[in-house]
């Protein structure tokens, strides 16, 4: 097919509107207004298609003769190849939208939010989101390399190892949501085993700790100091302790969960980690702060945050532990100190103790057969390390069950 019959003297002259060819699918289009513009026109299984390759011109936003034959060229190699200029032409991918590492973590925060049971995780989540990897934010999602992702976790591998451990793995589940998207292809750079096991030394079992939990001796006189403190975080971090629920379990208790006769709060299936409602005998103590904090409620919580209708936050937990003179602890480290506590000081049932702490004991048969909560004998629990914790200095205090020897 014959080519470039155009020139730009016979460009300039034309002022009938109409379509001017070229040659082999390059054509210039004069309109009324006397504009002008380069389309490309090819058949691909017997249907007409065309693309506009921008307006005639020397001006920087404006293509030239030569420069529309370049681009006709390229078209013309793509539907050779099989390709499609509107999409495969190198200019129209560079002008598509940059699909970005932080635009695809909030689309997986977005479409997993419904599943996770928490507020925490969803913090959590927005967090790595908008913190932890706030450096590969805006690299393309498909360019994203193992140097992006050693850039993040460096700063935090041997001081923050629990941190470290978490932002590696919400890197990788980011990056299988885009891979699953087509978003992009190959190996996970995130990926641990046989990749960044062999950049970045593995965490030993010892330098993995666990949440830092106080030793249950020590936590008698910790309560003493905690209950010198007023506030709401000292109230709730207290409470958490006496009934060995966790963190978010506690601040986000409803007034509808208690039941103050009978000395029972029932957390919801939807606030547990297991998914299934919880039943928590509340000590005296465990009472008063209950009491105590109806005499003030603002609304559904028990223990409201500055923000209306939004629980107490566990930075103001940290704070009051830290305020307490236990900043190196953990609040869910608690859970570990009751434990200890009901394994060495008292000889109640294992199962009972874990049962206080919602933990699944046994296999799936055991515990088919086992529909109980054990809610009494856990409330005789629960008010021997009530009495524990109110202990006095140098009282001698026997929790209830205390034995020589424990049983399993």
């Amino acid at each position: 097919m014959a080519r470039h019959k155009l020139t730009d003297s016979k460009i300039r002259s034309l002022t009938k509107p109409g379509v001017y060819g070229d040659g082999d699918g390059l054509y210039l289009r004069v309109q009324p207004s006397g504009s002008r513009s380069w389309s490309f026109i090819w058949r691909r299984y017997g249907a007409r298609r065309e693309i506009g390759l921008g307006p005639y011109g020397s001006g920087a936003r404006h293509v030239s003769l030569s420069t529309a034959r370049a681009k006709a060229e390229e078209a013309r190699e793509i539907i050779g190849a099989g390709g499609d200029p509107k999409t495969d032409m190198a200019e129209r991918k560079a002008a598509v939208a940059v699909v970005t590492f932080g635009k695809i973590a909030d689309e997986y925060i977005a479409t997993m939010k419904p599943k996770w049971r928490g507020r925490s995780t969803l913090a959590a989540w927005e967090r790595f989101s908008q913190s932890y990897a706030m450096t590969i934010r805006k690299v393309p999602v498909d360019r994203l390399s193992t140097d992006d992702v050693v850039r993040v976790l460096r700063p935090l591998w041997h001081d923050k190892i629990e941190t470290a451990t978490k932002v590696r793995e919400r890197i990788k589940l980011v990056l299988d949501h885009a891979k699953a998207r087509g978003l992009r292809s190959g190996d996970n750079p995130a990926a641990w085993k046989g990749h960044l096991d062999q950049i970045l030394p593995a965490h030993s079992k010892l330098a993995r700790s666990h949440h830092a939990a106080i030793p249950f001796a020590d936590v008698p006189a910790f309560l003493r100091r905690l209950r010198a403190a007023s506030g709401i975080g000292a109230r709730c971090l207290e409470f958490c302790i006496l009934t060995a629920v966790r963190s978010g379990e506690a601040r986000g208790a409803l007034w509808s969960e208690i039941d103050l006769d009978a000395k029972v709060w029932t957390i919801a299936a939807t606030r547990m980690k297991s998914e299934k409602a919880h039943r928590v005998p509340l000590s005296d103590r465990a009472l008063e702060i209950v009491h105590e904090m109806k005499a003030t409620a603002l609304n559904d919580l028990v223990f409201p945050g500055q923000r209306d209708n939004r629980p107490l936050s566990d930075m103001t937990m940290l704070k009051a532990l830290k305020l307490a003179g236990a900043g190196e602890y953990t609040v869910h480290g608690f859970r570990s100190s009751f434990r200890d506590w009901a394994a060495e000081e008292t000889n109640f049932q294992r199962e009972v103790a874990e049962a206080a702490l919602a933990h699944s004991v046994g296999d799936a048969v055991e515990r088919a057969y086992r529909r109980g909560d054990a809610l009494e004998k856990r409330r005789k629990l629960m008010e021997a390390w009530a009495a524990f914790c109110s202990a006095e200095k140098g009282a001698d205090v026997v929790p209830l069950g205390k034995a020589s020897s424990r049983r399993c």
